[in-house]
């Protein structure tokens, strides 16, 4: 007779109920109000609940303000002793703009905190939880945990590099064209693509374009997504010798002072005092290849608190910072059209690779409708880059 064997054993899975789920899904859409005004600092939902029902949630609605978890226990008031709570990332732990959020959390009398990811900052990494639980807080940690950590993917990759997270925003034509041969690109993509394009330059810190783009398209580059107020994020111009003509709107008031150029030791010093005059701010930055050095650039924008970069073209400035490895997701719009033209521009320029292998490939790939438009988007492998 044959005896089985037994399986090895394992560490135990910590499972979380139903309705923890539904409480933790809400917890994420309050911290999604805040996308887009936090920065520096992550986005955070809290909810407080107590007997299954809701009594007091929050969300982190911009830098130097409450956090979602003092806002959530401040509206459950009293109530909060005995309850639990439901954050996105685990609590502060440390004096900053705003008082520790574990001392609002043992100060309420909270029975136990649900936490969906550990802090990303290797200062605090585990801290809070570790001092809530020396304060006899019952502290559960990875509900939705992924769901968590890609609403913050920016936080975590500024706070642990100094560097901004960058995505690379583009829209084409099933042929692969942003424009066409005349330089008309308004609209290749469709309604609905545009409204989300808007989205993502809400949740932007800065975008960024090169001279030749705003040249042509005269952009203002503000983010008006539907059912939220209206933002000018921080404007960046690559202009290695500060070409860029001085009525654009980008130059104009009231924003003007949003607009970032820069630029290198090529531009006259003329040019940029009356750029400078004009508002602007010029970021003078080493040269790489006679353009602008993206690295130190990058360097810069991380000094200046600058914590997410969307790039929106044209295909030179792509291709320059997919070659400096400053980026980090491409999110590509494609529109069931064909434009057509051997000279139309592409998304991405600059010398290309010799060969198939040497691409760059995107892991972690989604592919999405859009309304008419197919996006498909996923995160940049250097690996192969950093091997060879």
């Amino acid at each position: 007779m044959h005896r089985r064997k037994s399986a090895p054993s394992r560490a135990p899975v910590d499972r979380f109920s139903g309705e923890e789920l539904k409480f933790m899904r809400l917890a994420l859409r309050l911290a999604n109000r805040g996308k887009g005004r936090t920065s520096p600092n992550p986005a955070v939902g809290a909810v407080v609940v107590r007997n299954g029902r809701v009594i007091g949630r929050g969300w982190h609605r911009r830098s130097g303000e409450a956090h979602a978890e003092a806002r959530a226990i401040a509206q459950a008031g009293g109530a909060a002793r005995g309850a639990t709570m439901y954050v996105t990332l685990e609590p502060c732990c440390t004096y900053g703009r705003t008082p520790p959020c574990t001392d609002a959390i043992v100060r309420a009398g909270l029975r136990k905190v649900i936490v969906a990811t550990r802090d990303p900052n290797p200062r605090h990494h585990g801290r809070g939880i570790a001092l809530l639980r020396r304060h006899g807080v019952s502290v559960r940690v990875g509900l939705l945990s992924r769901a968590a950590a890609a609403l913050n993917e920016d936080f975590a990759k500024y706070i642990t590099t100094g560097l901004p997270f960058t995505t690379v925003k583009v829209a084409m034509s099933l042929d692969g064209k942003i424009a066409t041969v005349e330089g008309d690109s308004r609209w290749i993509s469709g309604t609905e693509s545009r409204r989300r394009s808007h989205r993502l330059r809400f949740y932007s810190d800065a975008i960024l374009a090169g001279r030749r783009t705003v040249e042509r398209d005269d952009p203002r580059l503000t983010a008006r997504p539907k059912g939220r107020v209206a933002k000018v994020p921080w404007r960046i111009i690559l202009d290695s010798k500060a070409e860029i003509p001085l009525g654009v709107n980008l130059l104009t008031p009231p924003d003007v002072s949003r607009t970032v150029i820069a630029v290198t030791h090529r531009a006259s010093r003329g040019k940029i005092a009356r750029l400078e005059a004009l508002g602007a701010r010029v970021v003078r930055c080493p040269s790489r290849r006679d353009r602008v050095s993206l690295r130190s650039l990058w360097r810069r924008l991380g000094r200046m608190g600058i914590m997410s970069v969307m790039i929106e073209g044209g295909g030179e400035a792509i291709a320059s910072a997919l070659d400096a490895g400053v980026v980090d997701r491409v999110m590509i719009f494609i529109a069931p059209k064909i434009v057509g033209g051997r000279g139309a521009p592409t998304p991405v320029g600059g010398e290309g690779t010799k060969r198939i292998a040497d691409a760059l490939s995107l892991t972690r790939v989604t592919v999405e409708r859009c309304g008419g438009d197919i996006v498909v988007s996923g995160c940049v492998d250097y690996s192969r880059e950093l091997k060879a």
